[in-house]
């Protein structure tokens, strides 16, 4: 149980916890590291546009990483037209592309406008086009938006490339003391921003449904506590701070609860909030370690990890019934689990001696159907994405710490690189107000 231990270890500090204004950090890089090959062909032309961001090659990278496309490199594109007047799709059909996206981006006063549209090669029919307009400062929203309005179009699945996740920074501060940052930025890493910069461990943040508040844990006064912080004000507040763990918050589909880790009464225990009346509800009560909590999209429904079978598994426990029934088997250890929006798939940590990768199953499978998804045996709890496609999760890559993004059907992944220090806890965020 080192792995659970670890997170609700009290570490002994001094500083001072800062609530910043949401300042500027380093960009993740994105590498992709394959796993594209088997996707459906699509040529995304560059956009005809005097500004200096490319958004063709993040709508590239946006369809990559998804796992379901397979864009076409530039140099494999027989022409660049920006509009289907320009497209000569017997030039197109020579090639591999299936679809064909053209456009143009044009600065009208504050704002940016895009224009594209999305071409079937095959039929040369045109299956989408869209006008959309973004503030200057929101420019690359304008490539997610056109991501996700051709996958959705495509797939028949919405998009959630404009989304944002959080996740913590780890970095040596002045005098090499440590110092911890609770980060939100684009689905991609790009334009990450600081939420909260501390000299105390940060942990396990967890979204509203709606996209406004973050909740996790901080270590700050050398005592773990949930703390819940409003994103458009800065305003924070502490939720809990009973003695012993406060730890691994998740927010109810409906925004009304938070189910936590509380040791009260020695042994871990889940417990719900609510957050209206601050009532709080045990839900596990036996001896056993029983943690990291995630609902069920009918909102009263909790998944969670605990050893009462001799070694850590996945246990599904109605609020209020005071029974649980376990979800993994043919496993020696499952934890960390994750519920898809849909409900349907289960994502956890599986495996043992040999170390622990992303897999799922069916959440009714009883382990029948369990597929990994991740190869290098180092990873962390994952987090779906909020149309299920895709899970993001902290893992090891040549020694560095960074974050990677893969499938939930089929292989590969794309890795978010931080320039310095460590990277870890990430969560992905509710779909954002823009409609596709």
């Amino acid at each position: 149980m080192n792995t659970l231990i670890r997170r609700w270890s009290v570490w002994v500090l001094t500083g001072v916890l800062l609530a910043l204004p949401i300042v500027s950090q380093a960009e993740l890089n994105i590498v992709i590291s394959g796993g594209q090959e088997s996707g459906v062909p699509i040529a995304v032309v560059p956009f005809a546009t005097t500004t200096r961001t490319d958004f063709s090659s993040i709508i590239r990278a946006d369809l990559a990483r998804s796992g379901q496309f397979a864009p076409l490199a530039v140099e494999q594109m027989p022409s660049q037209p920006s509009s289907p007047e320009q497209v000569q799709f017997d030039q197109w059909r020579a090639g591999k592309a299936q679809y064909l996206v053209v456009g143009k981006v044009e600065q009208q006063g504050n704002t940016y406008q895009a224009t594209f549209y999305l071409l079937n090669v095959t039929n040369g029919q045109q299956m989408a086009g869209r006008v959309i307009s973004a503030p200057l400062s929101a420019e690359r929203s304008i490539a997610h938006r056109i991501a996700d309005i051709i996958f959705k179009q495509i797939t028949g699945i919405p998009g959630a490339f404009d989304t944002k996740i959080a996740y913590v920074t780890e970095t040596d501060g002045p005098l090499k003391k440590r110092r911890y940052t609770l980060e939100v930025a684009d689905s991609d890493g790009a334009n990450p921003q600081t939420v909260l910069n501390s000299a105390y461990p940060l942990m396990s943040p967890t979204w509203s449904p709606d996209g406004t508040k973050l909740a996790y844990v901080s270590f700050e006064g050398n005592r773990s506590g949930i703390w819940v912080q409003d994103l458009r004000t800065g305003q924070r507040y502490q939720l809990t701070k009973f003695p012993g763990i406060n730890g691994a918050p998740s927010w109810s589909p409906k925004g009304n609860k938070i189910a936590l880790t509380l040791s009260k009464y020695r042994s871990p225990n889940i417990y719900v909030v609510d957050l209206d009346t601050r009532n709080l509800t045990q839900i596990t009560s036996d001896g056993s370690i029983n943690t990291e909590a995630a609902w069920l999209p009918d909102n009263q429904t909790l998944i969670f990890t605990s050893d009462r079978s001799g070694s850590p598994q996945i246990f599904e426990e109605k609020v209020g019934t005071h029974s649980a029934h376990r979800l993994t088997f043919g496993v020696s250890y499952a934890a960390g689990g994750a519920v898809s929006p849909d409900g349907k798939t289960l994502a956890m940590l599986a495996g043992g001696n040999g170390g622990f990768r992303v897999a799922v199953q069916s959440l009714a499978g009883g382990g029948s159907d369990l597929r990994y998804i991740s190869q290098g045996g180092a990873e962390e709890r994952p987090s779906f994405a909020p149309n299920g496609t895709m899970l993001i999760y902290a893992s090891q890559a040549g020694g560095d710490s960074v974050l990677k993004v893969s499938p939930v059907a089929g292989q590969g992944s794309q890795t978010l690189r931080f320039a310095q220090g460590k990277v870890r806890d990430p969560a992905w965020g509710p779909f954002l107000d823009n409609s596709q």
